[in-house]
């Protein structure tokens, strides 16, 4: 049958059998522009008029001036069985003003980490391993620091267990055991090889003195222990020993 085409033709295309059963294809609906994904880890929450905390004390000798560290928790589920404390802020105050920039900056965006939720005990370890580029220092019990940075993270470690949020695992009897026994039997060898053992105490205070190393009960030749950090590695039977820890190079 003809078909009288009336207006102008513009364009043509054969259609196929196959075509004339397919159902009409629906209209393309407009693309959206892409939105980032926000995940709200817990309900909002308002700062409380008081909250409670604690102020720590570092000392370092990168500093003229201490530092003195504040963490305010926030009590959540107050009076039930489920009460807990959160870090919720944290605040460095110091007379020393040379490094007030970046110091501001850390208790901005920790205090944004704390209040944000969900598990931030990951600020101790990315904090720990802070390294200074002119070298750490040692703390008072001969535990050494590589940067400032590392020590503000060992104060929040220490927090962080004060509360219970960080559980840190307790030295099994046994290991208790072997450490007053290797220590036992490195003091004995020390003064056995000593001639004058009763001034041998004396001087190694003497030395420790002079040399303004904090030994806190350890051996004044002790190296430092990779594991804990801690000058209290001495060399026992051919292997290094650490009398703080346990660890041993030797396995």
């Amino acid at each position: 049958m003809a078909i009288k085409i009336e207006k102008k033709i513009k364009g043509y295309n054969v259609v196929k059998p196959e075509d004339k059963a397919a159902p009409a294809a629906a209209p393309a609906a407009p693309k959206e522009a892409p939105k980032a994904e926000v995940i709200q880890m817990h309900e909002s929450l308002e700062r409380p008029e008081t909250l409670i905390g604690s102020t720590y004390k570092i000392k370092s000798p990168l500093f003229e001036h201490a530092l003195y560290v504040t963490v305010n928790d926030i009590v959540l589920n107050a009076g039930t069985q489920h009460e807990q404390r959160r870090p919720f802020e944290i605040f460095i105050n110091s007379k020393n003003m040379d490094h007030f920039q970046w110091i501001v900056a850390l208790t901005r965006i920790t205090s944004a980490v704390f209040r944000k939720g969900g598990d931030v005990t990951f600020m101790v370890e990315e904090m720990k391993a802070v390294f200074d580029p002119r070298g750490g220092y040692f703390k008072a019990g001969g535990v050494y620091m590589p940067s400032i940075v590392a020590e503000i993270g060992t104060v929040i470690e220490q927090h962080m267990k004060m509360i219970g949020l960080i559980h840190d695992p307790e030295m099994d009897e046994s290991t208790r055991r072997l450490i007053a026994e290797k220590r036992a039997a490195y003091e004995a060898g020390a003064a056995k090889k000593n001639s004058d053992v009763s001034a041998a105490p004396a001087a190694a205070a003497s030395s420790a003195a002079d040399t303004g190393e904090p030994t806190n009960g350890f051996p004044p030749g002790a190296t430092l222990c990779s594991k804990c950090n801690t000058k209290a590695l001495v060399l026992m039977d051919g292997c290094q020993t650490c009398l703080n820890c346990g660890y041993s190079k030797c396995g």
